[in-house]
């Protein structure tokens, strides 16, 4: 559909990518990545029509139609959401547009006119029927149902939203249009859980090409099965999701680094030779030959890669078992109610993920936990020795633009020498010199980094966040979530960032009209549950659905107990088996990489060159023998979970058959 060759674009002295050659299928689902400032969005403009490379060539299918999401948007107008949304169909407006004026034309034709005209009409007749136009509506509604907006708003004026949900009606009137191919600059920025989800699902039936750019890895990893990366300013293209493309990268770098080793150690060498002999006449000729041979050489460039870091933060004391509770709270906002008699109680050792839809309350709870927002009724109750940080968006606010990044740290962190803090801002991505950047020329992912590393560096035990991913690439992601992982206090925090839920939170939080269910468990269990809940809501509002005789409401209010009691049943066995499934998956991750390293162990003691030194073979024979005492205990307890696992089964499958399930 879509075919580029050899393609570049360039602002100034900065080159962004060179001789990109691809072509895009219709049904091709690509990510395109890349860190901040590498061409993304530069490359969806040439591809939008918005822009020219610098060179190269860029060819389209006849007729193919290309939608284009910025992350920027026009100011609002005053039109009703749903006419507003409506008005980005205008292929099947144009189509039945024509198909009035023919019938006006059908009207008063004259006799030799006829034939013409009616041919015209079922030709346009059956192209609007295939670009669905007398479903153009109910489609509308159900795009704009999915990316979260309730029926009432679609008489809204689009004025009276906000950036977010501007952004989603953008998003809406795209789809709607159904271009032939979709460019989505970080479509799911604005987007809650359940939304993404659904949009996920969507894409995955969309009948044209996708292009997308997003920092969300778990939605790369379910909608694309390509990966377009700019690296060192050249395109590199992976066929598989954004995991896959991880790993093949680590491979392709680790191959790299070996083979720019190896021609270091040889531009090494005739530097020798050629340092050596230079002063040596009979030598010139051999001197200038390997000059020469020198200066052709292309030197390997390894990309620069983020390796997970190690963090170390200063803890505080410990807390009592119950860290903070919120008790019989009541909020509102002017006459609308978030919550009436609220119980909440944070235990040490959670990490909370609150989820729920956008508006559901989560944000209210979060800073109701944290003290900064009062509430009309109720009580909250910090445990002993507790030490709060809060996190939210406003803190980015508080830098101080004439700092350093170095003296912001210090700020908080008065007890820490400046190696150590420069150590913690390794770890953030400030290296070098870049410690000493002002806060005011810092960028946006930045900005977050660095009030991320002073929230952590505070001797806190109990860690509130409000959206600690907004702003970050993937990089700076994936460094946020080892220093979650190392943190060692309390944790709750709203993200729409499903790879760190998955990674961090041990308890998920839903909230959801005005009600906050805890469920114990990870957050793929929680979807399970999920999808149980709402599978058993929609039986029950079928069953409400039909008037009979008392008899029969008796019989669908059993009917009813026996799900709610099925639903209870199912939901424990989640619980219980949740966690015995995650430990199978860590044993057998480490499992692997116990056998690679007792085969690289191996490896080392059969090759001879190995024994030059005493201490290395010492080292690799105690290093084999740990790891394979190591896979011996992994086994074992491998057998024990697994038995534990096959028990819950058992029990499940008793009191499906309607015997107890043992307590």
């Amino acid at each position: 559909m879509l075919s580029a060759n050899a393609i570049s674009k360039s602002f100034g002295d900065q080159v962004l990518f060179e001789k990109a050659t691809f072509t895009i299928g219709p049904r091709d689902r690509i990510a395109l990545i890349g860190p901040n400032g590498s061409g993304k969005t530069t490359l969806f403009n040439i591809l939008a029509g918005r822009s020219e490379p610098d060179a190269g060539s860029l060819s389209i299918r006849r007729n193919s139609t290309v939608g284009f999401l910025e992350q920027e948007i026009s100011p609002a107008s005053q039109t009703e959401l749903l006419t507003h949304v409506l008005a980005g169909a205008t292929r099947v407006s144009g189509l039945a547009h024509r198909l009035q004026l023919v019938q006006e034309e059908l009207a008063d034709a004259a006799p030799d006119e006829v034939d013409r005209l009616l041919a015209e009409h079922g030709d346009l007749q059956q192209r609007f029927e295939a670009a669905h136009g007398y479903d153009l509506e109910h489609e509308a509604k159900i795009v704009l149902g999915g990316l979260g907006f309730a029926d009432t708003d679609f008489s809204r004026p689009v004025s009276e939203f906000s950036g977010g949900w501007l952004m989603r009606a953008e998003l809406a009137k795209l789809l709607l249009l159904n271009p032939d191919m979709l460019l989505l600059d970080e479509p799911t920025n604005h987007l809650d859980l359940e939304s993404c989800i659904w949009f996920e699902d969507y894409l995955k039936s969309y009948q044209g090409a996708v292009l997308v750019t997003s920092h969300d890895r778990a939605f790369l990893n379910r909608v694309v099965n390509t990966v377009f990366a700019i690296e060192q300013r050249k395109l590199v293209i992976h066929h598989g999701n954004y995991d896959t493309y991880v790993d093949a990268r680590q491979r392709t770098l680790e191959i790299l680094e070996a083979t720019a080793g190896r021609q270091e150690r040889k531009i090494a060498q005739e530097m020798r030779f050629i340092e050596r002999f230079r002063a040596k006449n009979t030598k010139a000729v051999q001197v200038q030959s390997r000059i020469k041979k020198l200066e052709k050489i292309e030197r390997i460039e390894v990309p620069r890669t983020v390796k997970h870091i190690h963090f170390n933060f200063p803890t505080g004391p410990r807390t009592g078992e119950e860290v903070i509770k919120l008790l019989h709270v009541n909020k509102s906002y002017g006459s609308h109610p978030v919550y009436r008699d609220l119980n909440v109680t944070l235990h040490r050792g959670d990490r909370l993920a609150l989820v729920g839809h956008n508006g559901a309350g989560k944000t209210t709870l979060l800073r109701m936990l944290a003290g900064v927002l009062p509430f009309e009724q109720g009580e909250r109750v910090l445990g002993a020795n507790v030490r709060l940080a809060y996190y939210a968006q406003y803190q980015l606010e508080l830098l101080q633009p004439h700092n350093s990044v170095i003296d912001e740290l210090r700020y908080v962190a008065t007890d820490q020498t400046d190696t150590e803090l420069r150590t913690i801002l390794g770890g953030f991505l400030f290296s070098g010199d870049d410690v000493y950047k002002k806060v005011a020329v810092l960028s946006g992912g930045e900005k977050s980094r660095l009030a991320l590393a002073k929230m952590l560096t505070q001797r806190s035990n109990l860690l509130l966040m409000d959206e600690p991913t907004n702003h970050l690439d993937i990089p700076s992601r994936e460094i946020l979530t080892d220093a979650l992982d190392a943190y060692t206090g309390t944790l709750c925090f709203i993200t729409h960032d499903r790879t760190l839920i998955r990674e961090i939170a041990n308890r998920i939080v839903d909230v959801r009209n005005g009600k906050v269910t805890v469920y114990e468990g990870d957050y793929d269990s929680y979807l399970r549950w999920r999808e149980t809940q709402g599978q058993l809501a929609a039986e029950t509002m079928s069953a409400n659905g039909h008037n009979g005789s008392a008899s029969a409401r008796s019989a669908r209010d059993s009917d009813k107990d026996r799900k709610r009691r099925d639903g209870e049943m199912r939901n424990r066995f989640y619980r219980l088996r949740a966690p015995l499934e995650k430990r199978i998956t860590e044993i057998e991750a480490e499992l692997q990489q116990c056998e690679t390293g007792v085969n690289e162990a191996n490896r080392l003691l059969s090759d001879p060159e190995h024994y030059s030194d005493a201490s290395l073979v010492m080292e690799t024979v105690q290093r084999k023998k740990d790891m394979e005492e190591r896979t011996v205990a992994l086994n074992r307890e491998w057998e024990c979970v697994f038995a534990d696992l096959e028990q819950v089964r058992a029990e499940f499958e008793k009191q499906r058959d309607g015997v107890p399930l043992a307590e």
